[in-house]
Parts: C-alpha cells; sequence; structure tokens
C-alpha cells in the first residue's frame, strides 16, 4: 500500500526568508503539544540527515504549530505536515535530497512522507503505528522514533480515515480543516526541547 501525498516541488532546497538551512544536531529531541496531550520524539541525524535537517528547521520556525493530523490510518500510520495557514505551506514546499533507509519502519518510528518520485520529501511526516517494514524498500528512511507520549499518538483521532482532501488543504489550510473535519486533533505547539 503506497501513501498517499501532496504535490512537491523538486527544486532545490529553499528556506524561507529570515531562516537558515542548518545542520541539525547529532541528537536532538522535539516535543509535540498537542490536542491530545504530549509526545516527545528523538531523532538521531545519523539516520538521515536531510530529514533530520528539514525537521529541524522547521520546528524552529513554529511551522507545525496549529497544523491538524489529517490522515489516520489505524495499524498503519498517522500523518501531518501541512501548516495551519496555506501560505506558510507554499513557503516551505521544496523537497530535500532523499536519505538512504538506516532504520526500519517500526512502531513508533517517525519518517517524512514522498511521493513516487525521487528526492520529493518536503513537510509531511508520519508516525508508524505498526511494523511498516514494507516501507523500507521504498524509500521512507526513519529519522528517529516517540521516546514517550506513543498513547497519545495512539489515541489521535482516526474517524475520518483519509478523507481530508490533500489537495484542498495545501489551498485553504485550517480554514477547509476545521469547517469540514473539525474532530481533528492538532498540533498546538512543537518545539526543539533544551
Amino acid at each position: 500500500m503506497l501513501l498517499v501525498y501532496a504535490l512537491v516541488s523538486i527544486a532545490a532546497l529553499v528556506v524561507p526568508a529570515g531562516a537558515a538551512a542548518s545542520g541539525a544536531p547529532a541528537r536532538y529531541r522535539v516535543k509535540f503539544d498537542t490536542s491530545r496531550g504530549a509526545f516527545i520524539v528523538g531523532i538521531v541525524r545519523a539516520q538521515a540527515p536531510h530529514g533530520a535537517d528539514r525537521l529541524y528547521d522547521l520546528v524552529k520556525h513554529n511551522f507545525f504549530d496549529g497544523a491538524r493530523f489529517y490522515r489516520v490510518v489505524p495499524r498503519f500510520v498517522v500523518q501531518w505536515g501541512y501548516a495551519a495557514d496555506p501560505a506558510t505551506t507554499n513557503n516551505w514546499k521544496s523537497a530535500i535530497p532523499d536519505d538512504p533507509v538506516g532504520s526500519s519502519n517500526a512502531r513508533g518510528t517517525i519518517t517524512f512522507a514522498a511521493t513516487s518520485e525521487p528526492n520529493s520529501r518536503s513537510t509531511q511526516l508520519f508516525i508508524n503505528y505498526g511494523n511498516n517494514s514494507r516501507l523500507d524498500g521504498l524509500g521512507f528512511a526513519p529519522l528517529g522514533k516517540v521516546m514517550s507520549g506513543m498513547d497519545v499518538v495512539d489515541g489521535i483521532y482516526s474517524g475520518y480515515g483519509e478523507s481530508p482532501d490533500q489537495g484542498r488543504i495545501v489551498e485553504s489550510g485550517n480554514s477547509y480543516l476545521t469547517k469540514e473535519f473539525p474532530k481533528l486533533d492538532y498540533i498546538k505547539t512543537a518545539r526543539i526541547m533544551k
């Protein structure tokens, strides 16, 4: 089963004005405070350097604040990665290079989503609900895993499944999601932990 993804630009990495693409630390943690509770992911840069760098930059610039978990498939994945404001999503749509798969898509691992095209990862992430090792051979490179709060991740509202239209999310952001899918859980804030 292939994941459904948004259209992304295959252009070189472009970071919005005022942001600087930078190498992430060798290891860092991100706390996602959500409408369901908090969870913490631990990132190991050596596992997926390009992905770790992109996540670090997105979080440093508050990209995920207010973002909805728009694709929740029990026993498979929970996916998010479009900003609350479509202009912000558009600012970060450029793709990053692929990383080699250095670890498996096991339960609790966090991975960037992509299309079937090479180098198509941009801002969308998913956490694996189960053992999705079949994704390893498709090039999905985990960059870390949930360190605490997997019960929160498991409890993210799944009643809409894959219903939200990703094209409409890109166009309208939360104005579309909050009107059409009001029960979606969301990220209040995502911050690098000290």
